[in-house]
């Protein structure tokens, strides 16, 4: 956030959304959600599978429309995670249905294992990281992983938007940066006309003293 310069700019600085840890974090639930829902739900005749499926998704899509359409639009910069963090809440509630329905447990903070399983999702990011547990877990397990990885993607994404807002309040948006890139413009055509000015009145006094010089030494001779 800190690495935008907006002085004298119009359209902000895109946002790398491929680096955006939570952005990661988001398509780690998408692919994770895919196989829990291969493994764990029926094909056909369960509406949940499309549901999850289709919120993951929408999550991590939401984070890359809003960093694109940023550049030209505030209000969908910061709109867009908001319906991203919404999508993510509901595929939350999802997970936690599951292991409510399938009388699973919810590990609690103070569980060890959920212990080490924050700890391992807050240092990775990416699939690749997942990936080779995944076939080693049961539905309990990888639900919880997904609730957790649902808590610190929203988490980041909290964090995430409150700057977006601060910004938006000390810089506005696109109008109004429009307005002080002209208004900087203005003022710099005024500065510089205001020196040309300056400088040929100087040297018009100048010449008016060589002129007087030259008619001394004509006068003299």
């Amino acid at each position: 956030m800190e690495n935008y310069d907006t002085k004298g700019k119009v359209l902000k600085k895109a946002v790398i959304w491929k680096d955006l840890y939570f952005y990661r974090k988001s398509d780690v639930l998408y692919q994770l959600t895919v196989d829990f829902c291969h493994r764990f739900l029926p094909v056909h005749g369960d509406r949940t599978v499309d549901q999850m499926v289709q919120a993951a998704r929408s999550g991590k899509q939401n984070i890359v429309e809003g960093s694109e359409d940023g550049q030209t639009s505030s209000e969908m910069e910061i709109k867009l995670p908001n319906v991203a963090r919404g999508s993510l809440q509901e595929l939350r509630s999802d997970y936690q249905d599951y292991l409510n329905t399938h009388h699973l447990k919810t590990w609690e903070k103070d569980n060890p294992r959920q212990q080490r399983l924050r700890d391992f999702c807050s240092k990775h990011n990416d699939y690749s990281d997942y990936e080779p547990l995944l076939g080693k877990i049961n539905d309990e397990e990888m639900a919880n992983l997904a609730l957790t990885l649902c808590h610190q993607t929203d988490k980041m994404m909290c964090a995430y938007i409150t700057k977006l807002e601060e910004r938006f309040v000390k810089e506005g948006g696109i109008k109004e940066r429009m307005y002080a890139a002209r208004t900087g413009y203005r003022k710099e055509q005024d500065t510089y006309m205001k020196a040309l000015e300056a400088e040929n009145l100087r040297l018009k006094e100048e010449n008016e003293k060589l002129k007087k010089q030259i008619e001394e030494i004509l006068g003299s001779t």
